[in-house]
């Protein structure tokens, strides 16, 4: 059964909050976060950007990062909400380019 619009808007508005606390202690030289009405934004110092946004209209968050996008689709995993495409998962999708952009591993 699909999330309703208040279901999702609070999962979503969940992820993306743990998604901001994980880069708290990111220098802010190294990547620059922002967590403003549903938009999470990193901005690296090369001042390219990753942008996650919840998307209500589709219940999905989507990412845009470095030429690509992905539209996560909740999934509840054993009641923790994971957000997936058909083959990727936005966390370890994150990390991934995270690291590759930091060059370092990244763990979310």
């Amino acid at each position: 059964m699909p999330l309703s619009e208040s279901d999702f808007d609070r999962v979503a508005d969940e992820e993306l909050h743990a998604l901001d606390h994980a880069f708290a202690d990111f220098d802010p030289d190294e990547v620059e976060v922002e967590l403003s009405a549903g938009v999470l934004t990193l901005t690296f110092a090369d001042a390219q950007k990753v942008i996650i946004n919840s998307h209500r209209a589709a219940r999905q968050i989507w990412m845009a990062a470095f030429r690509n996008a992905w539209h996560f689709s909740p999934s509840d995993e054993g009641g923790v909400m994971k957000w997936r495409t058909e083959k990727d998962e936005l966390r370890s999708t994150l990390a991934r380019l995270m690291g590759e952009r930091l060059k370092r591993t990244i763990a979310l």
